[in-house]
């Protein structure tokens, strides 16, 4: 248990790196929670900074994700401290654990009082590790989308949406196998109303047309 305690805690710090408020930091002074949206993530510092700035903190965002469910993750050996009842190898059930904590510590930063970004791109890290056909769908999607609307958090949402809906449609229309099947639906539909309830707000705004728009150019006025 102590093992597993202290990968959950490490996958939960790494996950905690406020990348966009040390990024705006650093190549602005500003902190970037009192620009744009207010929200600390790529996507307001691809508002506020331009997109260069953005997509830095969105990768490292992602290989928080990533290094949580490849790397920290192996630092567990022996048995579970409990019963594994999935369909998962332990290692694997401990990948996802340890996933978990990093997209945790992302929404929840203990570095910058427990308000952070909304997950997505260290969600995005996590699942190519561990579906990866499912997240390349969704990657697609959310470029479409994007592209047409204009509105990342739409094309988010979509995203997130378009994993579960994936693997349903895999395993029981196109008739592959996915190994966890049962164990791994249940689990992408949990970081799915995650994501969704993390964009609540950009929900609200998209209902009402307040939402903002991507755009390329930098704005760099509070």
């Amino acid at each position: 248990m102590f093992l597993l305690a202290i990968i959950v805690i490490l996958s939960y710090l790494v996950g905690s790196i406020p990348t966009s408020i040390i990024v705006a930091k650093a190549s602005k002074g500003i902190d970037i929670r009192q620009h744009g949206s207010g929200n600390a993530g790529g996507t307001n510092v691809m508002r506020v900074l331009g997109w260069k700035h953005g997509l830095l903190v969105i990768l490292f965002d992602a290989l928080k994700g990533a290094f949580a469910v490849v790397v920290i993750a192996r630092l567990h050996y022996g048995p579970l401290p409990f019963v594994n009842v999935s369909p998962f190898d332990d290692f694997t059930l401990v990948q996802i654990i340890a996933g978990i904590a990093a997209v945790i510590g992302h929404v929840w930063t203990i570095f910058a009082g427990f308000k952070g970004g909304k997950g997505i791109a260290t969600a995005l890290g996590m699942l190519l590790m561990l579906v990866t056909i499912d997240m390349l769908i969704a990657i697609g999607v959310f470029l479409v989308v994007v592209s047409i609307s204009r509105y990342v958090s739409l094309g988010s949402l979509i995203g997130a949406i378009s994993i579960p809906i994936s693997l349903v449609l895999r395993e029981n229309v196109f008739h592959e196998h996915i190994s966890g099947y049962a164990t791994l639906l249940p689990f992408i539909i949990f970081v799915t109303v995650l994501v969704i309830y993390t964009h609540r707000k950009n929900v609200v705004r998209l209902l009402n047309g307040t939402e903002n728009k991507l755009s390329f150019k930098k704005k760099t006025k509070s």
